[in-house]
């Protein structure tokens, strides 16, 4: 039973509706993502939306919408919703009486006479999204009616009706394949059962997306339709349609449609609606397995990857993918660099941060499994290449210098995970010694001496084994102060930024840390009082003059409050973190309130997932993309926290 229900009530209210985000993602890149009532309000939303990697290696939207239109005695019903200047048109929402999203999304229509079950469901690997009709009650001859309204566009713009578009389209098995335009792949809209197709190209004009209103950017589309189809349908029958791009047998639709539906992870309780979004970052490419950091616009980042890594595959249990994520990214590693965002020609390399979690993440999956001994000899060649990389000075200025520190940051470029830049300047440029980056550098020297010590590396533990020790005290001396009593957020020359950022706080989880036990209490005392809100740590405390505690309005607006007070959950895992390691036990009460309090998020703005941010101030609204990997991620990481020490207090509790 999918404890991801709406009642007609809520579904047939647009206020409440159209906040409500579905997403579906499989294996092969491809996703689906609309609102519940199936009326898109972005330009990200579509039924199937898949890279082209022969275009730019960006996502496209390829079928936008498919409407279904019931006729019966000579009247239709048409159940399709959009939305044009000053009406929605058609409304279809009006019939709709019940919604789940367990296995699949699935909605019931009722128009007068006429119940009618909706499923919808993207293909597991194949660029292919399928729907399922099923006629429930039908009191006299019923047929369907099945216009698509096709985009063929890159997934930041939007299409406008034009000349180029190509109107011809050619018949095969039960369906049709067309293509707008030339370089695309054709779409084949195929039928379990033998449809009429009608061909009548048209557009439709100036369909509008509210949240990219809301966003202050274009919010006009023009859409194309081809033509139509018709079938009939007899009570207790099912039709499946599948839109792909590629040809399939029709006969096989409803096998392969069950099929798919038996793989799901229902999507019965909280930790498996997690669980069921852990999995929908997976993108497996031939060889390449890879992590998407969020839907419904990031595509892979590099420190993103690896900050999600062990919450999205150690967390549920898939050491194996785990390790093919980190694989993938070792033989991408550029100088002691790993990609930051892009691709091929356009791949960035201005992350001075993911070198560092790919020591971490390695290590959380050593761990995990029990193969420390074997890390020196996988991955030793690249540690030693970023330590050495970062030693002797690398692009964007980062360099260790004598103090063992690590400086980071020229102008005009943001390095760290504060990244947001207005107007070609950063608006956190952090230049100097970060104070994450530098607990961070500390925990990974610390992870490769312990490795290369099991591997007798003697070379590489003669050159760095005093190193930890000089970083330990230079980190004190230069970002801890006794007064304040936390450790500022960065350090250039004479400069130290005092402001209260969430940052210091991954010196307290790190297994590796530069700080003692009264330090890290220290901090995560402030870090409680001043950032801790129920949906992650706050960017920037809320007496600070320049905190902005709601992030909205155009792309200017939200990037300037971004990381200056915007809450971010993935933060809560290494406030758990070293939370747990100080109060241990006693400390589970809170953790677990902390993660329970997801809960109630599962039916709001991305169904049955954790959104990238939420406001700084109360009620704490959830904003953002919808699903986010390391969002996800930390809090299924909370999750095996909480598990350990409540199992810590059981053994206590026996002896």
């Amino acid at each position: 039973m999918s404890c991801l229900k709406f009642d007609k009530t809520q579904l047939i209210n647009l206020e409440y509706s159209l906040s409500r985000e579905l997403l579906r993602s499989n294996r092969a890149g491809s996703f689906a993502s609309s609102t519940i009532v199936w009326c898109n309000t972005r330009k990200y939303h579509g039924l199937l939306i898949c890279p082209m990697e022969n275009l730019d290696g960006e996502n496209h939207v390829l079928l936008s919408a498919f409407d279904e239109t019931v006729i019966q005695q000579g009247a239709s019903f048409n159940l399709g919703i959009r939305k044009y200047p000053g009406k929605y048109e058609p409304k279809g929402h009006k019939y709709i009486r019940d919604f789940e999203t367990d296995p699949m999304p699935g909605v019931i229509y009722r128009v007068g006479g006429v119940v009618l079950r909706k499923e919808s469901l993207l293909s597991e690997e194949a660029e292919q999204v399928m729907f399922r009709y099923t006629l429930l009650e039908a009191h006299s001859p019923t047929k369907l009616q099945f216009k698509p309204f096709l985009a063929y566009r890159n997934i930041h713009s939007l299409s406008k009706a034009n000349l180029d578009v190509n109107t011809q389209f050619y018949t095969i098995k039960n369906g049709i394949k067309v293509r707008m335009y030339n370089g695309y792949p054709y779409l084949h809209m195929q039928f379990s059962k033998n449809p009429e197709y009608i061909h009548f190209p048209n557009w439709y004009y100036n369909v509008e997306y509210l949240e990219e209103q809301n966003r202050g950017y274009d919010f006009h589309e023009d859409l194309y339709v081809p033509g139509y189809f018709e079938v009939p349908i007899k009570t207790g029958e099912s039709i499946v349609v599948s839109v792909s791009t590629e040809e399939v047998l029709p006969q096989a639709l409803k096998q392969q449609f069950t099929k798919n539906v038996s793989h799901r992870i229902p999507r019965s309780s909280f930790e498996n609606c997690l669980k069921n979004s852990a999995q929908q970052f997976i993108v497996r490419n031939g060889k390449k397995t890879e992590i998407i950091a969020g839907f419904p616009w990031f595509g892979r980042w590099g420190r993103d990857t690896f900050i999600s890594l062990p919450g999205l595959t150690l967390g549920i249990d898939d050491p194996k993918t785990c390790k093919a994520v980190i694989d993938t990214m070792s033989s991408e590693l550029n100088g002691p660099l790993f990609p930051n965002m892009g691709g091929g020609i356009n791949t960035v390399y201005n992350s001075v941060d993911a070198p560092m979690w790919y020591f971490w993440a390695i290590q959380k999956y050593a761990e995990y499994t029990n193969s420390l001994n074997s890390i020196w000899k996988l991955y030793g060649p690249k540690f030693k290449k970023i330590l050495n990389g970062f030693k002797e000075g690398t692009n964007f200025n980062i360099k260790m210098h004598d103090n063992g520190l690590v400086f980071a940051g020229e102008q005009g470029h943001a390095l760290t995970w504060m990244d947001a830049v207005v107007h070609g300047k950063p608006v956190t440029p952090r230049i100097g010694y970060n104070v994450e980056i530098n607990a961070l550098w500390y925990n990974a020297i610390s992870f490769a001496l312990e490795t290369a010590q099991i591997a007798k590396d003697k070379a590489f533990i003669n050159e760095w084994k005093d190193v930890p020790a000089l970083i330990k005290k230079s980190f004190v001396e230069t970002f801890w102060d006794d007064k304040k009593g936390y450790l500022a957020d960065y350090v250039n020359g004479e400069y130290k930024d005092w402001a209260v950022r969430p940052n210091q706080v991954i010196a307290t989880s790190l297994p590796y840390s530069p700080i003692d036990e009264d330090i890290r209490k220290a901090i995560l005392d402030v870090v409680e009082r001043d950032l801790l809100t129920p949906k992650g740590l706050r960017t920037l405390a809320p007496k600070h003059p320049e905190y902005k505690g709601i992030y909205e309005g155009d792309q200017a607006s939200r990037d300037y409050a971004y990381h200056q007070g915007t809450v971010w959950p993935w933060l809560l895992g290494h406030f758990a973190e070293g939370y747990l390691k100080i109060h241990e036990q006693s400390g589970v009460s809170l953790i677990t309130k902390l993660y329970e309090g997801f809960k109630e998020d599962m039916k709001t703005h991305g169904i049955g997932t954790i959104p990238e941010i939420y406001d700084g101030d109360p009620p704490h609204r959830p904003k953002g993309a919808i699903s986010q990997a390391w969002s996800v991620a930390e809090v299924i990481r909370m999750k095996t926290m909480i598990d350990k020490y409540s199992e810590k207090t059981k053994n206590t509790n026996k002896h």
